[in-house]
């Protein structure tokens, strides 16, 4: 991808995000560097998109947060996984991979037509 194409698509940033938080409570750089590293660089979140994402999905119940200390002992907060966010996460999972499924079928080649 180019460097102007790296951000994520409409719809799919809080799908990163909850599936991100499955392995356990992460900080937002965490969250961010998680997301790069798992798509070998291809997929980046800006951190105002990331922080806004994060508190609009807080709000929602689907995340919880709290304070802690980062690995490098800064003052950081944590974010985890709520069972509705859980919930979230399997419909938007289910969604991206219809939508993913019918995507590919219009990139198929078209059949002749006799």
């Amino acid at each position: 991808m180019t460097e102007r194409n790296r951000g994520l698509l409409p719809g799919t940033v809080d799908l990163v995000i909850l599936q991100t938080l499955t392995t356990g409570p992460r900080h937002g750089f965490e969250v961010s560097r998680s997301i790069r590293s798992r798509s070998d660089g291809e997929l980046e979140l800006q951190d105002s998109a990331l922080y806004q994402a994060l508190h609009r999905m807080e709000k929602s119940g689907w995340i919880e947060a709290e304070w802690g200390v980062s690995e490098k002992g800064r003052r950081a907060k944590y974010y985890r996984l709520t069972p509705s966010g859980l919930r979230q996460l399997d419909r938007e999972v289910g969604f991206w991979r219809r939508y993913a499924a019918a995507v590919s079928k219009v990139l198929e080649p078209m059949p002749d037509e006799a």
